[in-house]
């Protein structure tokens, strides 16, 4: 036994070693730029930069826009996962994989896909003119990042609600329709109350990046519509100013942390109904 447990300590050094170095350091380099001057003097002044309007306007845009795709990724998702555990096993595998795809592509290529797409003279305006319609004003707006969001997010959320429906007992809601519950009335008393976990943590794999993205509101936002993440990369790689891009990354780590939170809460409050 206590070789075991000697085994098992050693085998954990590595991993020790690698969160320290690419884990918790670069997280303490971030708070120190961000708690202090040019001069390495501890100061509030870069938090309270995000009072000003211009960082206020882009987190709160963030923030909505990051609400919103949630919103439209998971009124996709649990229609299909429901779709899915109906299914039969290839057929299903299919859909599944199809849905997956974007995870196994680089996400530039398929927001630059989307930008070919979108923009005033792409393929979707050129199909909506050659079917009588006017051209639609798609790119460098708000809708094309919440597109490219979900595109690119719309899987994170589908995985854990996946996982959370299939797991469910099929004698379970074969049980509430025979005591007379109709198709609906099972879905909001069982299936969803079973299935929060995953609803949870889907919602904040998808909330998490869409808050913190740059590159798809740079590539369909035409630099026009700036977010947080925009201008956090602009200080750093613009305006060298990493004192500021410190203190808004430790904003953004506030609302990271406060979904983890609500994630694990969610996870005790599921496992312990199901105990």
């Amino acid at each position: 036994m206590q070789k075991n447990k000697s085994l098992a300590r050693l085998f954990v050094v590595p991993f020790g070693l690698w969160a320290t170095i690419f884990i918790v350091l670069p997280l303490f380099f971030v708070l120190y730029s961000g708690l202090s001057d040019g001069a390495g003097h501890l100061t509030l002044a870069n938090l309270s930069e995000i009072a000003a309007w211009e960082y206020a306007k882009s987190l709160l845009l963030s923030i909505g826009l990051a609400l919103l795709s949630t919103a439209v990724c998971l009124a996709l998702a649990y229609p299909l996962v429901l779709i899915l555990r109906r299914v039969r096993y290839g057929r299903g595998a299919w859909i599944f994989v199809l849905f997956l795809l974007p995870l196994w592509m680089n996400s530039l290529l398929t927001t630059m896909a989307w930008q070919t797409i979108l923009e005033t003279h792409g393929v979707l305006n050129t199909l909506l003119t050659a079917l009588g319609f006017s051209p639609v004003a798609w790119i460098n707006t708000p809708a094309a990042i919440v597109i490219g969001m979900v595109y690119n997010f719309l899987p994170y959320m589908v995985l854990p609600l996946y996982v959370s429906v299939t797991r469910i007992d099929p004698s379970v809601i074969d049980a509430a329709r025979d005591l007379g519950a109709s198709f609906w009335q099972a879905l909001r008393r069982v299936i969803l109350p079973l299935s929060m976990p995953g609803i949870v943590s889907g919602c904040t794999m998808v909330f998490i990046p869409a808050l913190t993205t740059f590159v798809i509101s740079a590539l369909l936002g035409g630099n026009k519509i700036m977010l947080i993440g925009n201008i956090i990369e602009q200080e750093f790689t613009a305006a060298y100013d990493w004192q500021i891009g410190s203190a808004l990354s430790m904003v953004l780590m506030v609302f990271i942390l406060l979904n983890l939170l609500l994630e694990v809460f969610s996870d005790s409050e599921g496992k312990g109904a199901r105990q």
